[in-house]
């Protein structure tokens, strides 16, 4: 196979820059942008900081980093960390502070224990009263309780989850999600969409061994709880730390790698490993002119699980779509173009073509970008494992090869399978 001319493997990076590994002169380096510190999982799996305009090379998933570039979002809630404060109500519970070590490797988490009382044992915080879409999140660790409940604050948006072997117990009205973390600690989320104006809670309850949410207590048992957020989206994102007010955290900007040079117009191959959201947002991958009509990309749509491979002269062109693609794994995506031969593969399969449509004149790409054209205009917002980009055409065994997982383990572990 031919070697690409640029490919970007999340390795390198410093303050405001992301290294390809080719081209060796430095000219397909990204320019990273984000005005505001960021959080990431690091190599020993804790969540640390990163400093405003650092690309985030994140190991959530185990073993290679991925490149994490995430939208603007805040937390609403005003203390993530510190349970004791007032704005957080406890009813039939108390709070032991900092009695554990946290995700983030200091002594900051906090127990949740339950009173001897009969009934709910909960702590809350009213946030906001709205409609939308929402996500709360919260870092959970078992203690004598194993089993937790978050929700809205009231019974039609809730999910349950067993803590001793990562499980979902419970989805009323919501989806939810829970990843496994370093020293026993799991990130629990939760999903929905409120379609009146109502007030919206973070709440957090123990459930009993039981799954009953309403209970004698026994005034000692509990768990570990730590780093709530909640913020107005539909899908969670990476943690942002509150002392006292809602913390805003700006959006990636990853762009500006290539020159004129370095692409050809008339015949190539882009190629990226990925996952998205389904977001209702448009999300591009593209190589272009720095503007936002003659480009060649790789297109997350607004329609669930939906690819569409264009390529754009003067805002019109080329366009196939792909549909019934899970977004939220990682895909191995490949578009070709060459006189009258336009094509999109995915893992391992070409899933469409085109036998006419008009090509940029010589020189015209200048630029490959984490959105359609250099101005962070509809920006990629996921997971990045590879970027590749050939300046040839390759022949449909190379692209075959090249979208193929090596492995039935990576394949499995990529499309989130269980392996039994």
């Amino acid at each position: 196979m031919a070697t690409p001319t640029l490919a970007l493997i999340p390795t390198g990076y410093k303050a405001g820059k992301l290294y390809s590994v080719l081209p060796e002169s430095g000219v397909g380096d990204f320019t990273v942008v984000r005005a505001t510190e960021a959080t990431r999982v690091n190599e020993e799996g804790l969540i640390e900081t990163m400093g405003a305009n650092v690309p985030r090379l994140d190991y959530s998933g185990g073993g290679c980093p991925v490149l994490l570039t995430e939208p603007q979002r805040s937390n609403l809630v005003t203390y993530s960390e510190d349970y004791s404060q007032s704005v957080w109500t406890k009813s039939k519970t108390t709070i032991i502070s900092n009695s554990v070590v946290s995700p983030n490797g200091t002594l900051t988490a906090d127990k949740l224990v339950e009173d001897t009382a009969f009934g709910e044992h909960i702590v809350y915080d009213l946030l906001i009263t709205s409609s939308g879409n929402f996500s709360h999140s919260i870092f959970a660790k078992a203690a004598e309780r194993s089993k937790i409940r978050i929700s809205s604050g009231s019974n039609l948006h809730k999910v349950d989850f067993d803590l001793s072997n990562g499980s979902i117990i419970l989805e009323v009205g919501a989806t939810g999600s829970i990843d496994s973390m370093a020293n026993g600690w799991y990130k629990l989320t939760l999903s929905w969409n409120e379609s009146s104006s109502v007030p919206q809670y973070a709440f957090v309850s123990l459930l009993d061994d039981n799954g009953l949410d309403s209970y004698q207590g026994n005034g000692s048992s509990g768990l570990y709880i730590w780093g709530s957020q909640y913020e107005v989206g539909s899908y969670p994102t990476s943690y942002i730390k509150t002392e006292g007010s809602a913390v805003t955290r700006n959006g990636d900007q990853v762009n500006g790698a290539g020159d004129a040079a370095t692409f050809n117009d008339s015949e190539g191959v882009l190629m990226v490993e990925t996952k998205g959201e389904n977001d209702n947002t448009f999300n591009y991958i593209s190589l272009s002119d720095g503007g936002t009509t003659n480009y060649a990309a790789i297109l997350y749509t607004d329609t669930d699980n939906q690819i569409i491979y264009r390529y754009y002269v003067g805002g019109s062109g080329v366009a196939i779509t792909v549909n019934s693609i899970d977004v939220t794994n990682f895909n191995k995506i490949a578009i070709k173009w060459k006189a009258n031969d336009f094509a999109i593969w995915i893992n391992g399969i070409e899933v469409g073509t085109a036998s006419s449509g008009s090509l940029n004149p010589s020189g015209t790409f200048n630029e490959l970008a984490f959105a359609r054209g250099g101005a962070n205009n509809t920006p990629f917002y996921g997971n990045t494992k590879q970027v590749q980009y050939f300046n040839t055409v390759l022949t449909d065994s190379e692209l075959e090869t090249l979208t193929s997982w090596t492995s039935f383990i990576e394949m499995a572990q990529a499309q989130n399978y269980n392996i039994i």
